[in-house]
């Protein structure tokens, strides 16, 4: 088997879920940096470089949470969903709310003429990191490298 075989990269059971879940996470972290970024200096361009990051993060959920779902499919068989897998799921959805959710806080203050970003959208970013944090960390157990199965 050749790392560079397309059929292993396309074809491989959980590989996608694997490639997919560093696009929200890496787009939401940087996002979030923005915006406290553009908190502390007051630069406008600040908020519309969260606001990139946070769309195209909020976008990658879906393929990311389907990509999971798929691999719970092919590597379970469908099995009940329990343990560190639920949590999993559990975190997971919860991660993409938050992302979608501070997504929206930013939608909504650029729809406005004064653009102004509630100052609680700062405890939102920070709850979104570590929602994401232990998400991955679950998923670490999940895959092995964490010392799980």
């Amino acid at each position: 088997m050749s790392p560079f075989d397309w059929k292993t990269v396309l074809l491989a059971k959980h590989a996608q879920h694997v490639a997919l879940i560093h696009f929200p996470i890496a787009l939401f972290i940087v996002g979030a940096a923005f915006d406290l970024i553009r908190q502390w200096t007051k630069r406008e361009n600040f908020a519309d470089l969260a606001y990139y990051n946070l769309s195209v993060a909020a976008l990658f959920t879906f393929p990311t949470v389907l990509s999971g779902l798929a691999a719970w499919q092919w590597q379970l068989e469908g099995q009940r969903i329990k343990g560190i897998l639920l949590l999993h799921l559990v975190f997971a959805l919860t991660s993409s709310l938050i992302i979608w959710l501070t997504w929206w806080v930013h939608f909504r203050a650029r729809r406005k003429a004064s653009s102004t970003l509630p100052a609680w959208r700062i405890s939102l970013d920070v709850l979104g990191i570590l929602a994401l944090m232990l998400t991955g960390h679950l998923g670490g157990f999940l895959s092995g490298v964490n010392g799980g199965p």
